[in-house]
Order: C-alpha cells, then sequence, then structure tokens
C-alpha cells in the first residue's frame, strides 16, 4: 500500500512539474499562475501544495531540473562531442517544452527572487570534462584554459540562444551556434584537429522525429 501511494504521489508531482512547464514556457514566471498549472495537471489545490509550497518553489524546481529534461547523445568525448551537445541542445530548445521553460525561468529568475547559477555551472561542469578529455586527446592549443573556456562558451551559447529566441523564436538557432563555432574553434582548437572537426549540425537520420 505504501508504495503505491508513493507511486501516486511521484506521478502527480511530475504532472505538476510539465504543466507548470508548460505554462511558464507559454507566458512566463508572471503570466502563469497556480490555478492554471492546477487546472492543466488535473490536481487539486491540496496535491500542489503538498508538493510545491509556493509558484516560486515551482519555477525554481523547474529551472534546476533543465539538465533532468535532456538526455544528451552518444559519442566518443572530446571537442567533436562538445561541439555535437551544442547543436543537440539547441535542437532540444526548439523542441522540448520541459527543457525549454528551465532555460526561460534561468533568465528570468530575478522576477521571482533568484540569483541561482547552478544550471549555468552544471553546463559549465559537463563542457568542462569534455575539454579535459580533449586536453589528453591533443586537441587543445596549449594556452586554452580548459574551466575558463567551458564558462566563456556557457555564456556565449547563452547569449546566443536568447538573440535566437527574440530574433527568430530560435528558428535560426542552429545557424547561430555554427557561428559562433567558426570564430570560438580556431581560438582554441589545433589546426590539425581543427581540419577533422564539423561545426555544423547533423542531419537527422530517416525515422527520428
Amino acid at each position: 500500500m505504501a508504495g503505491l501511494k508513493q507511486d501516486r504521489a511521484l506521478k502527480t508531482r511530475e504532472a505538476i512539474l510539465r504543466a507548470a512547464a508548460e505554462t511558464f514556457d507559454e507566458l512566463g514566471f508572471h503570466g502563469a499562475s497556480i490555478s492554471m498549472i492546477m487546472g492543466r495537471a488535473g490536481v487539486t489545490q491540496g496535491g500542489m501544495y503538498f508538493h510545491f509550497k509556493s509558484k516560486q518553489d515551482l519555477a525554481r524546481c523547474v529551472m534546476l531540473a533543465q539538465r533532468d529534461y535532456v538526455q544528451l547523445p552518444p559519442g566518443e568525448d572530446g571537442l567533436q562531442r562538445l561541439i555535437d551537445i551544442t547543436f543537440h541542445v539547441g535542437r532540444e530548445l526548439q523542441e522540448n517544452v520541459l527543457f525549454r521553460a528551465g532555460v526561460r525561468l534561468a533568465v528570468e529568475q530575478g522576477e521571482f527572487g533568484l540569483q541561482d547559477d547552478t544550471a549555468y555551472q552544471q553546463w559549465v561542469e559537463q563542457f568542462h570534462g569534455l575539454l579535459l578529455v580533449a586536453r589528453e586527446r591533443g586537441e587543445l592549443l596549449p594556452g586554452v584554459d580548459e574551466r575558463e573556456f567551458a564558462q566563456v562558451l556557457v555564456g556565449a551559447y547563452s547569449g546566443t540562444q536568447l538573440f535566437s529566441q527574440i530574433a527568430t523564436g530560435r528558428t535560426d538557432l542552429p545557424q547561430r551556434i555554427a557561428a559562433l563555432w567558426k570564430y570560438l574553434l580556431p581560438c582554441i582548437a589545433t589546426p590539425r584537429t581543427l581540419a577533422q572537426l564539423r561545426a555544423t549540425p547533423e542531419p537527422r537520420r530517416p525515422g527520428t522525429p
């Protein structure tokens, strides 16, 4: 019996998070309301406040869970996989409402009283790990600091996707990511590695959505 209750509670929490993400993605933090989220999730007020004590708490959970909503593509670690991940994340921003809402809330978090860089730091750590492997493989120029570049990349990527969102609703995001790499790669990759890298969006395989 306890297991069934726990399973129901978990499903209710997931339904609330999905409904909240969809609502925040459409309307932003201020435009969304608890009643809208409850209606979309199909839960009662008691069910809502059992899991989340406020709209701010709910927004923070959606924001910090953004990495949970993205399954990164497989591949051999190094510079090429780092590039591939940036294009994959760009596609997720176009198509994955749960992830997109978390990214939007990370930008808007000042509106609900937060100053939390956890979501950004998670991406820094992900990229830093790939850059350390790239260093071991001899792919990076001697003067490149792996952690510093990971921070630069997260900052540049965040600005690029936000500019794309405002300008075109992210329809041109793959082209903007390609332009980003066009100028960044010569500054970090050895000439031999640079000649071998593909810094354009990978065509979708037949049968993939």
